[in-house]
């Protein structure tokens, strides 16, 4: 099991129920607008979350585009009136699906957040390699987290989010650093496009929820744009995962759900989180290969398929020998 961090917390924290300034971690169990409304201005560092994507899934009451963009607007207002001057918010969004036919969802936000003077900072690609299967379009593996900061003068800290180098021994080989070591010891910028595995049936952080995000997406998150014991508000919260992430690294974190069951996984996921029990796959864990793995299964067993070649020659999933 992974040994985590200390928490801000003591083991016996009690998760309050209502929002004071007071507190460490806040589960309300209903709407994120009445949440919001016990929120007094300016205390939020970060916003993150990944609303409910409007696009019928059984957790989900589909709505007319236009009254589904009107529902977000109002959250984001109040969102914005509760965040920081030197906050962040992030929307991770996916897909809207009307007749075969795909809406990016952020590109029918950006207008609502432009409106409030946000500042657009990044369209974060995040890209994983399970979901879905389609036979009449490509598969979608990919969801967006767009990230608007309140002004120019914004929290960033993008040392604890380094990935390492692809050639840490590189040098400069010409000028008056000749010789030198031209990386950042301490890695590299993760970028725009962030690989990391989505949370499916064999994910060790899969609950019953049909749309959870790892707790790991949202650590980059909450590492980079907020400092110790800021406030961290999710308002559509799931199972609890960016409240987890925030604790984990202690922030302060408070969320809104208003299916009684994922309040329930969120509240024992919570506890385990500041007990030090739960478990989740850790930041710094490589992409599952299975090529370097040896598994077999990735070994075709239709020798005479078109598709064989492909794989043969693939980077990424032929054989060791054709690398």
């Amino acid at each position: 099991m992974r040994q985590y961090n200390q928490t801000l917390f003591s083991k016996d924290i009690e998760i309050a129920e209502r929002f004071a300034l007071s507190e460490s971690v806040v589960l309300y169990s209903g709407e994120c607008l009445d949440l919001l409304k016990t929120i007094p201005d300016e205390s939020l560092q970060l916003v993150v979350t990944s609303p409910p994507y409007n696009i019928g899934k059984e957790y989900e009451k589909k709505l007319h585009l236009d009254v589904y963009i009107q529902q977000q607007a109002h959250v984001i207002a109040e969102c914005v009136r509760a965040l920081s001057p030197k906050g962040s918010i992030c929307w991770q969004v996916g897909n809207y699906v009307d007749r075969g036919a795909i809406i990016p969802l952020d590109t029918v936000l950006y207008p609502i957040f432009s409106k409030h003077d946000l500042r657009m900072r990044n369209r974060i690609i995040w890209h994983f390699e399970h979901g879905l299967h389609c036979s009449r379009r490509y598969s979608g593996r990919y969801e967006t987290i767009i990230w608007f900061t309140n002004s120019d003068e914004y929290v960033f800290n993008l040392d604890p989010v380094r990935i390492p180098q692809k050639y840490p021994g590189k040098k400069y080989f010409k000028g008056p650093k000749a010789g030198q070591y031209s990386c950042n010891p301490l890695g590299k910028n993760p970028g725009d496009l962030w690989v990391i595995p989505n949370v499916k049936n064999n994910h060790v952080e899969k609950t019953e929820h049909p749309c959870q995000f790892p707790v790991e997406l949202i650590e980059r998150l909450v590492l980079s744009l907020t400092n110790e014991e800021d406030w961290v508000l999710d308002p559509f919260l799931g199972t609890g995962t960016s409240i987890i992430a925030a604790i984990r690294h202690r922030r302060r974190g408070v969320g809104a759900e208003i299916n009684p069951e994922y309040v329930k996984l969120a509240q024992q996921r919570i506890q385990h989180e500041i007990e030090g029990t739960l478990q989740t796959r850790p930041m710094d864990r490589p992409v599952y290969d299975p090529v370097e793995a040896g598994n077999s299964l990735n070994k075709s067993p239709w020798k005479n398929a078109e598709q064989n070649t492909l794989f043969e020659i693939s980077h990424t999933y032929g054989n060791k020998t054709n690398r």
